[in-house]
């Protein structure tokens, strides 16, 4: 506590509104007919670097280092050095004096932005394409249509003035191939594929996670032909109506603006981005020019489940397996199951050989057994599936879903 009770009160005045340029004027004046010239050049710095023009607090920053007010130079001696200090205030000896009060008015460096780091994406260079892609011919058809063929026709392209720009959402229960296949496609058209999971963007820094966004799609562009691959895009394009940070709202908005931007060039960027939950994502990332393609990514077929137990098989001791007969029991199975089912079947296998001493092979009773012990995954997420399928379908866009469940239940 000092003397002076006005003193007090403008300084407690301050401290609670220490944005108000002008009450902090009016104490540094107060202060300085005190006497107390030492905490008069805190406020009238502080205001200085908010306003360097500011007259008044020029004037008591000359008054309490105790100097009169600048009178008019005098002509200076040929070859004389000019006063640095003449006229006006000399800034550089107050930032050197007060750096401990205010920061520096200039910086000669641009602060980095707090918590980013450059980021660098791996890009790959897919070596599986289609061909490897066991099934799901309706699905390809879609690629080709949407993207494949325009990339590999461009005369025809330029003629019906088609875009290689564009988004295709696939959706479906987990464990289907929705990840294979985007490196499918980027292996089919030669194109640099780039994956991007939420821990790749989000981070705890305010701005840092829109920033990181940013820096993956032009990372994408300058790698064009590519291929940007999304995973769990529900994650990172919730429903904004749902969300209760606003942070993550304003990332949302971030992924709409890269996605569909004013200044955003993605000719030769296919977005795939993938999900289990469709009816989490918000409407604006499905409307046309972002992600407008949707395609349902559906359990393999028999054929498909087949090509797939032949694969996980292909390096282990088998004897007499029937994969159509195997295939036949794994109805409604995702191919993560079947490799379950494939992984389970010679755990049966090694634990005879363990026990009797003898190598034994995996047959056709070890595949069986196997596949009546695990159950489909999917059957959940159809559960949850249907009953969007049929109360939350008015726009149509679960119409492929809702007939597959129908004929599911045939």
């Amino acid at each position: 506590m000092s003397d002076s009770p006005l003193i007090d009160s403008l300084t407690a005045a301050v401290e609670a509104r220490p944005d108000d340029l002008t009450l902090r004027l009016h104490l540094a004046e107060l202060l300085v007919g005190a006497g107390r010239g030492a905490e008069a050049i805190g406020h009238a710095a502080q205001v200085l670097a908010r306003e360097p023009g500011n007259e008044t607090a020029q004037k008591l920053m000359t008054s309490a280092l105790g100097r009169s007010e600048p009178a008019a130079p005098s002509p200076a001696a040929p070859g004389a050095p000019a006063d640095p200090a003449a006229p006006g205030v000399d800034w550089a000896a107050l930032e050197q004096d007060f750096s401990d009060v205010v920061p520096p008015r200039f910086s000669h460096e641009p602060e980095p932005v707090q918590g980013h780091e450059d980021r660098t994406f791996d890009v790959e260079r897919s070596t599986v394409t289609l061909a490897d892609v066991g099934g799901m011919q309706e699905v390809k058809k879609r690629l080709e249509v949407s993207f494949l063929g325009p990339l590999k026709n461009p005369k025809l392209r330029t003629l019906f003035g088609k875009s290689l720009r564009g988004g295709l959402l696939l959706y479906g229960p987990p464990g289907c191939g929705k990840t294979f296949l985007a490196r499918a496609v980027a292996g089919e058209m030669g194109a640099a594929f780039i994956s991007l999971s939420i821990t790749d963007v989000l981070n705890m820094w305010i701005g840092s996670s829109e920033r990181n966004l940013h820096d993956l799609f032009d990372s994408a562009r300058g790698h064009a032909p590519c291929v940007l691959f999304l995973d769990e895009i529900d994650a990172l394009g919730h429903k904004r109506s749902q969300l209760n940070s606003s942070s993550m709202r304003t990332v949302v908005n971030q992924l709409l603006t890269e996605l569909d931007g004013v200044d955003g060039n993605n000719d030769g960027v296919f977005v795939l981005a993938a999900t289990n939950a469709p009816w989490d994502i918000d409407s604006a990332l499905r409307r046309p020019g972002r992600l407008d393609r949707t395609l349902l990514v559906l359990p393999p077929d028999k054929p498909a489940r087949a090509a797939i137990l032949q694969y996980h098989l292909r390096d282990r001791p088998v004897a007499g397996v029937d994969l159509a007969r195997v295939a036949d029991a794994t109805e409604n199975y995702s191919g993560a199951d079947l490799a379950h089912v494939c992984e389970t079947a010679a755990e049966y296998a090694m634990r005879d050989s363990i026990t009797s001493g003898e190598i034994r092979m995996i047959n056709q009773q070890d595949m069986l057994t196997a596949a009546r012990e695990i159950r489909p995954s999917t059957d959940g997420w159809f559960a949850t599936a249907r009953n969007v399928a049929m109360f939350a379908n008015e726009s149509g866009e679960y119409d492929d879903l809702a007939a597959y469940l129908k004929k599911r239940r045939r």
